[in-house]
Order: structure tokens, then sequence, then C-alpha cells
């Protein structure tokens, strides 16, 4: 577990530090804000989706250290997958911060996500560390331009 643990503050500091496809995408076909109003993280989600496959993904706003690792993280998961492909992640992500998944038994899958299963140890902060997938599964499964974790 202190590999894990390592893991998880070396990709929480790198990916707040220097956040991958963070900036607004003009051109996307789904735009989508996600509000966590517990804390006030904040972001809009811009996904380019070309014959069910995710060309583009970028996102930009403000949060805690958490959730914009978590944006940057996924963002960079799921461009070049089909929107199942994504869906499926999501799930395993969400049951991993739960604490329901063990990112040892399927690291290949998990890769840096798996830094994120520390979160389950702070209930509180599942929510900050979910927001951008919850948001990403809104833009990828329905018509919503606005989600929260409330």
């Amino acid at each position: 577990m202190t590999a894990l643990r390592e893991l998880y503050q070396e990709v929480i500091l790198d990916h707040n530090k220097s956040p991958r496809n963070y900036r607004r995408m003009e051109d996307a076909d789904r735009k989508i804000d996600g509000y966590n109003p517990l804390c006030g993280d904040h972001f809009t989600l811009f996904v380019k989706i070309d014959k069910g496959i995710i060309v583009d993904i970028s996102f930009d706003g403000a949060g805690c250290a958490i959730s914009k690792a978590s944006a940057s993280v996924m963002s960079a998961a799921v461009k070049g997958k089909t929107i199942e492909e994504a869906e499926k992640l999501f799930k395993k992500f969400h049951s991993l911060v739960k604490g329901e998944a063990d990112p040892l038994e399927d690291f290949e899958t998990f890769g840096k996500l798996a830094a994120f299963s520390g979160v389950s140890e702070y209930p509180a902060r599942v929510k900050c560390a979910t927001l951008a997938w919850h948001t990403l599964h809104s833009a990828l499964t329905s018509k919503e331009f606005r989600v929260s974790t409330e």
C-alpha cells in the first residue's frame, strides 16, 4: 500500500500542477458543467465524438487538487476510447474510489487511476474525485447541461 500512497501523491501533485487537456474546446459536440456544492469545485467538460469514439476531450474551471487531478487523468484515460469503453471505465473508477475494487487486482485497467484508490478512506473526497467522471457520464448518456454531486 505504500507504493499506492506514493503513486497517489505523485499523480495528484503532477496532474494538479500540470493538468492534461485543460482548455476550452470551441467545436465540442457536447459541453456540460459539473458542480460540487460541498466544496465549490466547478468544471466545464468539452467532448468531441466521432463514430462513437471520444476523439477529443478537455475541461476548464476550478477545484481542489483531487478534483482537478481526477479530471486531468480521466480526460487522458478516455481520449480515443469508445463511449462504451469510457462508460465501463467510469463504473470501475467509481467502485475504486468507493473502496469496492482492488486496484492491484486490475492494475492494467486502472493504471494511474489506481492512485485514486486512497480517496475511499476520505468519504467527503469521493465526490471531489468523481465530479469529472459523473460529468462525463452525463455528457455521454443524457441531454443534461449541468451535473451536481448533490
